[in-house]
């Protein structure tokens, strides 16, 4: 285990949410110079939270999360942890290469998604690296697929750790309240400016929710920011997964686990009893942005590919089209349209480079093509491309 800000600054939770260690943060901040200029004059200043590169094995924004369930895994008993969503989850991805580093065997419950490199690419090295990869003929299938993998357990005398899409639990949220914490704190060193916006994809809500908690925590802590940001989730999963009300309720209810854990009366430079944020504060820091999301879930949109082409270009990190390449074109159009900044940019997608697919990794771990024998659809969906 290892000290993150949310520990630091909200000592009770030090015992009552461990974090397992797996990410190198903080993780740094640097302006965007380049793409400032080429958008012309008036443009505000433009920054990014680099959480592409939260980790070696593998970044983004899932490596916060895990930290948190891997722990609770490992305190509940668990030995085996599922990850669950599309043929090309991030989550899943990220799961299967940092599960074992911490003793758990990382398995996945996919389901079907619209093709794209990125997700074949995500795919393959789940299938590589899962221990025990399954997949359904649909997301209406998944409480299917989790019941059945309840009743496995039970008949294989196992113990598994289940994880909803995204891992976008209020106890998930947590390790997102923390990397606000953790921006807040760069803010408050001087290494960045206060942004007036930060400009993150939302999927499963997870990441969203905790930094829209986190913010406002900080904020009336009165920890880098006097106000805090205006989060701006640009939808990459359709309404209603992403609704204002579905991610402003996991903020609430991630704020009632700290209540009940006693972190808001202990928070470190309170003066008193720190309430939990009702409804209509946490409503007012969130605006969610659909206009990006193009045909749906993983389809690649023109507006993605420009943003991704001009963040290459100006030094920025490395976009995707399924997720971070959407959230890019947003904070382009916010960029060119604000009269006022900075504006920051969260890097959601992890820029390191992944292992070989269908080889042994390092630890000598990875299964061959011959799994696919028994995985029909994603043979399918890895051999379209």
């Amino acid at each position: 285990m290892s000290e993150r800000a949310l520990h630091v600054h909200f000592p009770s939770l030090v015992r009552a949410v461990p974090m397992a260690t797996l990410g190198a943060f903080p993780t740094p901040v640097m302006p965007l110079p380049g793409l400032r200029e080429r958008l012309g004059a008036g443009t505000p200043e433009l920054w990014v939270k680099r959480d592409d590169q939260s980790a070696v094995a593998y970044g983004g924004n899932k490596v916060r999360t895990l930290e948190v369930l891997f722990a609770e895994a490992l305190a509940q008993g668990a030995t085996r942890i599922v990850s669950t969503g599309a043929f090309g989850s991030n989550h899943a991805a990220a799961t299967v290469l940092h599960a074992r580093r911490v003793g758990l065997e990382p398995g996945a419950l996919l389901f079907p998604q619209p093709q794209s490199a990125a997700a074949r690419e995500n795919l393959a090295v789940t299938v590589t690296h899962g221990a025990r990869v399954e997949e359904l003929p649909h997301w209406s299938f998944l409480p299917y697929g989790l019941a059945r993998a309840h009743l496995l357990d039970k008949q294989r005398r196992e113990r598994s750790y289940v994880m909803v899409p995204g891992g976008a639990t209020p106890l998930g949220a947590l390790g997102y309240v923390s990397a606000a914490f953790e921006l807040a704190g760069q803010v408050a060193r001087g290494e960045l400016p206060a942004p007036r916006a930060v400009v993150l994809a939302v999927g499963s809500t997870c990441t969203t929710a905790g930094l829209l908690l986190g913010f406002t925590l900080a904020a009336r802590l009165g920890l880098g920011f006097r106000v805090p940001p205006r989060v701006v989730a640009v939808r990459v999963t359709p309404w209603p997964v992403t609704s204002h009300a579905r991610i402003v309720q996991l903020a609430l209810r991630a704020a009632e686990l700290m209540e009940r854990y006693g972190a808001l009366g202990s928070a470190q430079g309170s003066t008193g009893s720190l309430s939990a944020p009702g409804r209509a504060e946490l409503e007012a820091g969130l605006h969610v942005d659909g206009r990006y999301l193009g045909l749906g879930y993983g389809r690649v949109t023109p507006g993605g590919l420009d943003a991704i082409a001009r963040f290459t270009l100006d030094g920025g990190p490395p976009l995707d089209t399924g997720y971070s390449g959407k959230s890019g074109a947003a904070f382009l159009d916010l960029a060119r349209d604000a009269a006022e900044g900075p504006l920051l940019f969260w890097a959601t997608k992890s820029s390191a480079a992944l292992p070989p697919a269908f080889e042994a990794g390092p630890s000598g771990l990875g299964r061959d093509r011959s799994v696919l024998r028994d995985l029909p659809r994603m043979r399918a969906f890895l051999e379209a491309g």
